[in-house]
C-alpha cells in the first residue's frame, strides 16, 4: 500500500502538466501540498521495516525536493537596494483599511500597487506620503517620483482592472503594470485565463528595457498559465525570497496569488506581509535598477 500511494504521489507531481483542464489548474494550484503525505509513507515504511515500500516513497521525496526544494535555499537577499515595491489586494469590503494602509506605508516603498481599493480615508492617506499616483477602475499604484502616461490595459473583464505607467525613478524609467486578473473558481477559469492572456499580449508588446508586473492575477506560481507570463519575466520572490511565499487566505496562506514579476532589474530581496483586515497577504521586493 506504501508504495501504491507513493507510485501515485510521484505520478501527480511529475505529471501535473498532463492533467487537462480545470482539474489540472487545480492540480497546479495545491502542488507543493501534494508532498504533503510523503513523510507519513516514509515513516510507516521504516517502522514496518519495508524497505521496498522506503525506496519507492522516497522518489516522491526526491521529486517534490526538485521542484520545491530551491524555494527553501536562501536567496540572493541583499540590504543593498534603491527600489522598494510593495502590491496589496486591500479587499473591496476590508473595514480595517486604513490600517492596512499603514502597514503598506511603514515599509517605506517607492512604489505601492493596491488592488480593489475604494476611495477615502485611507487613500487620501496614500496621497498626502506619495506624490504621484495613477488609478484606473479598481488598480492604483503611488509613487515618490512621477508616474506618467497612465493608461488601462484592457483585461477584457468589463471594467478596468490593470493600468500601465511609466515610472520615472532617479536611475532611469520603469514600465509599471498593476493588474487584477479575473477570478478563478474550480472548474471555471475562463476569465481569469483571458485576462491573463492579455496581460501577457500588452507585456511581449512593451519594448521597455525594465518592467514591472505588480498584483493580484489569481494565479499561483505553480500554475501553468502563469508561464504565458514567465518566460519574459522572472518572479521576485523565486529568485530573491526564502520559502514559497504563500498569500492566500491571509490567515493560512496555502497558495500565491499575488506576484511581483519583473525584467531589466536585479531582485535583491522578496517577502510577504500580513496587513490588517484583508483576506490577502501584500508582497515586497527590493530590486537594484542601476543605470
Amino acid at each position: 500500500m506504501v508504495a501504491l500511494l507513493a507510485l501515485v504521489l510521484t505520478a501527480l507531481l511529475a505529471g501535473h502538466r498532463t492533467v487537462p483542464g480545470a482539474a489540472g489548474t487545480l492540480l497546479d494550484t495545491v502542488l507543493p501540498w501534494v508532498g504533503l503525505p510523503v513523510p507519513l509513507l516514509l515513516a510507516v515504511a521504516a517502522y514496518r521495516r519495508a524497505w521496498t515500500g522506503l525506496a519507492v516513497a522516497l522518489v516522491p521525496a526526491v521529486v517534490w525536493t526538485v521542484l520545491f526544494g530551491g524555494a527553501f535555499v536562501p536567496g540572493t537577499a541583499s540590504a543593498r537596494h534603491d527600489l522598494r515595491v510593495v502590491s496589496q489586494n486591500l479587499y473591496a469590503d476590508n473595514r480595517e483599511s486604513p490600517a492596512a494602509i499603514e502597514r503598506l506605508i511603514a515599509t517605506k516603498a517607492d512604489l505601492i500597487a493596491v488592488q480593489e481599493f475604494r476611495d477615502g480615508a485611507s487613500t487620501r492617506r496614500l496621497d498626502a506620503v506619495y506624490p504621484f499616483t495613477a488609478r484606473r477602475g479598481t488598480v492604483a499604484l503611488w509613487g515618490k517620483f512621477p508616474l506618467r502616461g497612465a493608461q488601462i490595459v484592457d483585461l477584457g473583464l468589463g471594467w478596468p482592472r490593470a493600468l500601465r505607467v511609466k515610472a520615472e525613478t532617479p536611475r532611469g524609467e520603469i514600465s509599471v503594470y498593476v493588474a487584477h486578473a479575473g477570478s478563478a473558481r474550480p472548474g471555471a477559469t475562463h476569465r481569469r485565463d483571458v485576462s491573463v492572456d492579455r496581460l501577457a499580449d500588452a507585456v511581449r508588446a512593451d519594448g521597455a528595457e525594465r518592467l514591472l508586473v505588480l498584483g493580484d492575477l489569481n494565479t499561483a506560481t505553480t500554475d501553468r498559465e502563469l508561464g504565458r507570463l514567465v518566460p519574459h519575466l522572472s518572479e521576485a520572490q523565486l529568485t530573491a525570497g526564502t520559502g514559497l511565499g504563500f498569500t492566500w487566505p491571509s490567515s493560512f496562506p496555502v497558495t500565491r496569488p499575488d506576484h511581483v514579476l519583473y525584467r531589466g532589474v536585479r531582485a535583491e530581496a522578496a517577502t510577504t506581509l500580513r496587513t490588517p483586515g484583508s483576506d490577502h497577504r501584500a508582497v515586497q521586493a527590493d530590486f537594484s535598477v542601476g543605470r
